[in-house]
């Protein structure tokens, strides 16, 4: 295999690789046995039909999809590294010359990652910021612990009431068609968290345990199935159950049920001292992203597309695997949301590229600044990873790849480049901090 290397405006490269023939040919063969179960010509019996028949019959052409997607998943990951390349996107492939007998020839296109031209990153200025506690916080704060803490009861004695969950069977039917996404069975649907379209929720309050009920909703003008939007719809609704919360009163026997404390007013006092403790860390991260977003406005990078385009797919990944703990699937969502792919890339693209942006200058300063991670901090972390899985450090490690280690070591040294920033940054009052924005202006 051989690479040749085309550097691309705005930090795109284009991978050739040449295969050889030899390759080729065995991929083809792989291909072959891959396919011969499902080839018939008559006279051989199933998956006994010879190679040299079955392209005689339809020409060695059949064979080129499957043969080229086995050189291209095995020759691609060393081409990558042949390359020399730090590459962060997924690879745009065309095949440029497949034949039997011949090289295999394809190229990659690639984003690689941007140089990043480094602004001042010592002596940035930080809004000075003072934190406290009132009592109100502290009341909403144990409110929030008893709700979590709630009982979830039957209710039988009833009608639905907002704030209650239920659990239904649904379908829809637009024209008095059922469509294809609007069909449920056992789901849990907690009345005003505006998860379903329109006022779907609405209409199931008031009713009963048992009843079956039509709901009427209007899809969104810019629904992202075309065949649904601005349609009115018709969802045949069983409400199989009513659901509640009971939540416990404040009093020193709940108290010492959920805590080491024997007394309310012990709590309330830790509870305090946790909130200060929070606000604290809160201030300090918004200190910490102030002080990244002046440097990034300093700095100069341009982030290619399809690095961009990856970001975005891994937020909504993330965001698919919260959802999916709720027993939503992606499609549900964007079903009962009335958005899609595209619209959901398009509102996480500005956080996807602050994202991009915060990790390249954090790697430079880190580069800059000749930050090292010693193998104590990295056993150190390593350890308190096993801890959150009830696991001994050693066994923790035996997981771990080599890119995982690799992605902490990196973190570590991320976060040793935020401790450089803040431990020069300058703190200033916020009328102060906004004079000075208005005299660089």
């Amino acid at each position: 295999m051989s690479v040749q290397v085309e550097n691309l405006e705005k930090n795109m490269a284009k991978l050739t690789v040449t295969v050889s023939a030899d390759k080729f040919e065995k991929a083809m063969q792989e291909a072959y046995k891959k396919q011969r179960s499902r080839i018939h010509i008559p006279g051989f019996r199933k998956g006994k039909v010879p190679r040299a028949m079955i392209e005689k019959a339809y020409g060695p052409e059949v064979f080129y999809d499957d043969a080229a997607n086995i050189v291209i998943n095995e020759e691609y990951p060393q081409a990558m590294d042949e390359s020399g390349l730090e590459i962060v996107s997924r690879p745009d492939i065309e095949v440029t010359q497949i034949e039997k007998g011949k090289e295999f020839i394809f190229v990659a296109e690639v984003a690689v990652r941007p140089e990043v031209e480094l602004g001042e990153y010592k002596g940035v200025t930080v809004t000075k910021s003072e934190v406290a506690v009132t009592d109100e916080e502290v009341d909403a704060e144990i409110k929030n612990t008893r709700n979590m803490q709630a009982r979830t009861i039957d209710v039988t004695d009833r009608a639905v009431q907002d704030g209650d969950t239920v659990i239904i069977d649904f379908e829809g039917f637009v024209d008095g068609e059922a469509f294809d996404g609007g069909k449920g069975e056992n789901h849990s649907l907690e009345i005003g968290s505006h998860s379903f379209i329109d006022n779907f929720e609405e209409q199931l309050i008031g009713k009963n345990a048992g009843d079956e009920t039509e709901v009427h909703v209007t899809f969104p003008e810019q629904y992202h199935a075309k065949e649904l939007a601005g349609k009115p719809a018709v969802f045949q609704v069983k409400i199989h159950a009513i659901k509640a919360k009971e939540v416990p009163e404040l009093n020193d026997e709940f108290v010492s049920d959920i805590s080491e404390f024997e007394t309310v007013d012990e709590y309330k006092e830790d509870v305090k001292k946790k909130l200060l403790k929070r606000k604290e860390d809160t201030a300090k991260g918004a200190k910490e992203d102030e002080a990244i977003q002046k440097i990034i406005a300093a700095s100069n990078m341009d982030i290619p597309e399809p690095m961009i385009d990856m970001q975005c797919e891994s937020m909504i990944q993330e965001f698919e695997g919260r959802i999916s703990q709720q027993g939503l699937s992606l499609e549900q969502y964007l079903q009962f949301s009335g958005s899609n792919i595209e619209r959901m890339k398009e509102q996480v693209r500005p956080e996807a590229i602050q994202r991009i942006q915060t990790s390249l200058v954090l790697e430079n300063i880190a580069k800059a600044e000749h930050v090292e991670v010693t193998q104590e901090e990295m056993d150190a972390q390593i350890e308190k990873m096993a801890s959150m899985y009830g696991m001994p450090g050693e066994k923790m490690k035996e997981f771990l790849s080599d890119e995982d280690k690799e992605n902490i070591e990196r973190n570590l040294s991320i976060e040793k480049a935020v401790e450089i920033i803040m431990a020069n940054a300058v703190e200033v009052e916020k009328q102060e901090e906004e004079s000075s924005e208005e005299a660089a202006e």
